[in-house]
Formats: C-alpha cells, sequence, structure tokens
C-alpha cells in the first residue's frame, strides 16, 4: 500500500500542489515520500524517509520547478528498509524516465533475472517497483526498434502494453518522461485503485493523477472516472491527453482497500468507502444481535471503525460511547516497520477511558484484526480500566492469507487467524468473545455501491489469488519475511537488509 499522485499543469509550477495532493494520502504511507518535477529541460527530485511535512520544505518550492511532476508516500514491506528504497525511481534510457508504483509484482525473480541478464541492466535497490520501471525501459526501447523515433506517444504506449503482458501482480502506476508528458496505466485487474482527474484553465485542460480521488480537490480538480484495468493515459508536453486500452482487463479490486486503507472520503471504482463501511455495520449487526452477548456499550477503535460501529449501535439500539482517545500525532500501527515496534506503539497511540469502562460489559469494534497485536493491547487496556466484559466484533472476516499484492501481510505465520478456530482467537486475544464479519456479507456490503463489479480480489480472507500465485512464490515469502523481520526487530543496518525479499511499491 502506497500512494502515488502526478500533475500536468500548463501554466505554473506544481510543487505546491503536489505537496498537497500527498499529505491527503499520507494515511497510505507514512515510511518515506519523494516528489518529482519536470520544467521541459530538466527534472528536478527530492525524496527521504519519514512524513511529507518532514522531507518538504519551503526551500523546495524554489528548487523543485516545473509544470508537470508526481510524487509518491511509502509504507515500509519486506525489503524496504533503506531511503534508498523510496520512490520515485529513474532510468535515463530511453528519453529518461522517473517512475512510482502503487501495488506489488509477483513473478519479480523472473523478471529481475531478465533486466539483469538479458539486458545487463543494474539494479541499484531490492525493489519491485525499479524491476517494473527497468522491464518499462526495456519494451518502449523495444517498441523504438520497430516504430522508430518519431512518434513517442505510439512508442510509449506500446512498451506499455509489451509491459503488461510480462509483467505479473498488481501496479497502478504513474511515469513522468524527458520530452513525452505524464504517463499513467494500471494493472489488468485494476488491483489497486487509480483515478484521472481534470480542470479547466484558460489555456485549456489540465490533468491530474492519484491512488484516491481526495487527492483531486484540494487543488480545484475534477475527478473524470476511475482507470480501466489494463488501460494506460499519456498527458503530452502540449496537455493533450492519448488514451489506450492496452490489454484486455477485468476488474477485481481488492476488497481490503474498502476495509482500511482507503480514506472514508474516497471513491475507489464507482464505491463510496464510507458507505460500503456502514453496510459492513449493518450485516454485523445481524450477528451481534443474534449471540447471547450481554452489550452495555458499544465502542470503535479509532479511525476507521467508526463507521460500522455507528451503524451496528443504530440497528441493534445499544449506546455508541467513545471510550479510547488517539494520540493523532502516531502513525497508523498497522503499518508500522516491525513487530516489536507495532507492538510498543499500541500504548503510545490509544488510551482507555475507564469513564466509559469501569463495570461495564463492552464491545470493541475495529475494522479487521490482522496480527492482533493491537487489539490484544486495546482488550488488556480496557480491563486495567475496569472492564467487566470485553467482547470483540471484526467488521471483516479472518485474515487468515499472504497478501501478495502490496499490502504489508506478506506471510500466513503471522496472521492471528491462521491455523486458529474462532474460539481459539479469541483466547489468544483475551476477549470473553468474538464474532468476524462474514465474506459473503464483506462482498455485498462492497458490490452494492458498484453492482457493475463481478468480482474482488479477496486473497487475504480466501487464498484465491485472482492473477494466480505459485506455492512456490509464497514460500520464498516465508523464508524473506522470517530475515527481514528479525532485522527490522535488531535494528539492521539498510544496506545489509537489502539481501531480504522484494519491497512492495
Amino acid at each position: 500500500m502506497c500512494g502515488i499522485f502526478g500533475i500536468a499543469s500548463r501554466t505554473h509550477d506544481v510543487f505546491a500542489e503536489l505537496y498537497d495532493g500527498l499529505l491527503m494520502l499520507q494515511h497510505r504511507g507514512q515510511d518515506a515520500a519523494g516528489i518529482v518535477t519536470y520544467d521541459g529541460e530538466f527534472f528536478r527530485e527530492r525524496k527521504g524517509a519519514g512524513l511529507v511535512k518532514d522531507v518538504f520544505g519551503p526551500q523546495d518550492a524554489t528548487t523543485l520547478r516545473g509544470r508537470l511532476g508526481l510524487g509518491h508516500v511509502r509504507y515500509p514491506t519486506a525489503g524496504s528498509l533503506s531511503a534508498a528504497e523510496a520512490q520515485p525511481f529513474f532510468v535515463n534510457a530511453p528519453y529518461g524516465i522517473y517512475l512510482v508504483h502503487n501495488g506489488n509484482i509477483t513473478n519479480t525473480a523472473e523478471q529481475r533475472a531478465k533486466v539483469v541478464g538479458k539486458y545487463s541492466r543494474h539494479l541499484r535497490t531490492n525493489s519491485d517497483s525499479e524491476i517494473l520501471l527497468n522491464v518499462l525501459a526495456d519494451k518502449v526501447s523495444d517498441a523504438i526498434k520497430v516504430n522508430g523515433t518519431e512518434d513517442a506517444v505510439r512508442n510509449i504506449l506500446a512498451g506499455v502494453k509489451m509491459t503488461m503482458e510480462r509483467v505479473q501482480g498488481a501496479y497502478s502506476v504513474i511515469c513522468l518522461i524527458a520530452g513525452v508528458g505524464l504517463l499513467a496505466f494500471r494493472d489488468p485487474h485494476g488491483i489497486r485503485p487509480l483515478s484521472v482527474a481534470k480542470r479547466s484553465t484558460p489555456e485549456g485542460d489540465e490533468y491530474s493523477f492519484a491512488s484516491e480521488d481526495v487527492a483531486f480537490g484540494i487543488n480545484g480538480f475534477e475527478k473524470i472516472r476511475d482507470m480501466a484495468p489494463g488501460e494506460a493515459i499519456l498527458v503530452d508536453l502540449d496537455g493533450n491527453m492519448h488514451t489506450r486500452q492496452c490489454v484486455e482487463g477485468k476488474l477485481t479490486p481488492c476488497i481490503f482497500e474498502y476495509v482500511y486503507l482507503a480514506r472514508p472520503d474516497s471513491m475507489l471504482d464507482g464505491i463510496s468507502v464510507y458507505k460500503t463501511q456502514l453496510r459492513m455495520g449493518q450485516t454485523l449487526a445481524k450477528q451481534i444481535m443474534d449471540s447471547d452477548f450481554e452489550i452495555d456499550a458499544i465502542i470503535p477503535v479509532p479511525d476507521s471503525a467508526r463507521p460500522a460501529a455507528l451503524e451496528v449501535a443504530n440497528i441493534t439500539g445499544i449506546r455508541y460511547r467513545e471510550g479510547l482517545v488517539k494520540n493523532r500525532y502516531v502513525g497508523r500501527t498497522f503499518i508500522m516497520p516491525g513487530q516489536s515496534e507495532r507492538q510498543k506503539s499500541v500504548r503510545r497511540k490509544l488510551n482507555a477511558m475507564s469513564l466509559e469502562m469501569k463495570g461495564r460489559n463492552i464491545l470493541l469494534i475495529d475494522d479487521s484484526i490482522v496480527r492482533g497485536n493491537t487489539i490484544k493491547k486495546i482488550v488488556q487496556m480496557c480491563r486495567e480500566a475496569g472492564a467487566k466484559k470485553v467482547y470483540i466484533a471484526s467488521a471483516s472476516p479472518p485474515v487468515k492469507y499472504a497478501n501478495v499484492y502490496g499490502i504489508d501481510m506478506p506471510t500466513k505465520r503471522e496472521l492471528v487467524a491462521n491455523g486458529r478456530t474462532t474460539d481459539e482467537i479469541c483466547e489468544e486475544l483475551g476477549a470473553d468473545g468474538l464474532i468476524y464479519q462474514k465474506l459473503d456479507d464483506l462482498i455485498w456490503a462492497a458490490k452494492e455501491g458498484n453492482p457493475e463489479i463481478d468480482n474482488f480480489d479477496c486473497s487475504c480472507f480466501n487464498g484465491d489469488y485472482v492473477t494466480g500465485v505459485t506455492p512456490e512464490y509464497l514460500a520464498s515469502l516465508e523464508t524473506s519475511e522470517r530475515v527481514s523481520e528479525k532485522m527490522k526487530d535488531e535494528g539492521v543496518a539498510p544496506k545489509k537488509a537489502r539481501k531480504a525479499a522484494p519491497a512492495a511499491g
């Protein structure tokens, strides 16, 4: 999970707008940030570890000049411990291409071997995004050999088509190409979100691309649509838009985007994240009413569980209370780098109010339970605050399988639901009762927003990977994650950590 953003303006420098857009996408990555701009002659780049506000300062408004630009916010996954892994990535030929990527490539070993062996390219990092960039560069070069150099747009779009035919996995991509323009494309399954927007000016239309449409409004753009799976769009230096359906696509977006990753005010593939979460609360409420739980108050785990918890309270008639106070200066625990850091961060992040806990039976509603670190600590905190009984309801089904498409849960062994029954999970978490959302109900909650979507990628819940993943690939993730997690917890220097699994974009 990362956030990507790009702007092609006709009239003015775009650094300030890229900065604002990345702030709106900060929830998608808090580990590193990067921006590159282009003035028609030179690229100007800055990237580093930390939040957007920490990486960039007022001085960058004068140095990062250019009417075209793109940006990236990253959260850490296997192999991405070094600041050198921060995006965007660059290759100087053909043309000169900068790339930002959200997702994860699943045939990295094969593609790395081809890039390094057949094409004799040198890779500076362990990132799958750098592999993707070099594959694209190779394929654009192949197109130039066939078509000549006169029609750059044709060559770029032909290169994207060949890249899609070669690369497997999830990828939403924005590229900045010297002498050509701003390019965006989305994988044939549309697993990760990507939208295009427009704003009208006296000089003509200007365009923007973003992981979530919340990045558009602050900059005066109006969303046109979500990009289609398998589609590429190129905005040239004159501001003209070129679109091409590179390969046949079938939209199967990641359902976990609606559970946790995306902001509630986002619309992804025609579906409101907020209304999906309300519907998740509706179906969860039915199970809660059928249970034997004796509940005095419903308390959400802030912030992303609030819509579901409010709907549960409305339907069941049980009073809703804010019993957990969030420290807004601590990042999202789910994306903390390393198990020990995630565990320590919980108490920094949340505080239980004894006023709402003491002597009461409470129902904690969380959007999901992944590793179980956060909710286990919260249950303990609630008991210390005086709660008599602590029940848990998860607005999503049990997370039992690795996510291989760019979310930081790459192995089954770290998932609390893997190999355990609901009762065993309940005992592990120290709760008095546990209810999970049913997968069919979650699919209904999302699909109700856009009935035209045939299916979703639900692989972390059911193990069914829409792109197809080999057992050997999953086994390699298990091995690599053990090494990477150990290095994170022990604070091994990033240069040594590069031997871990490929980092997701």
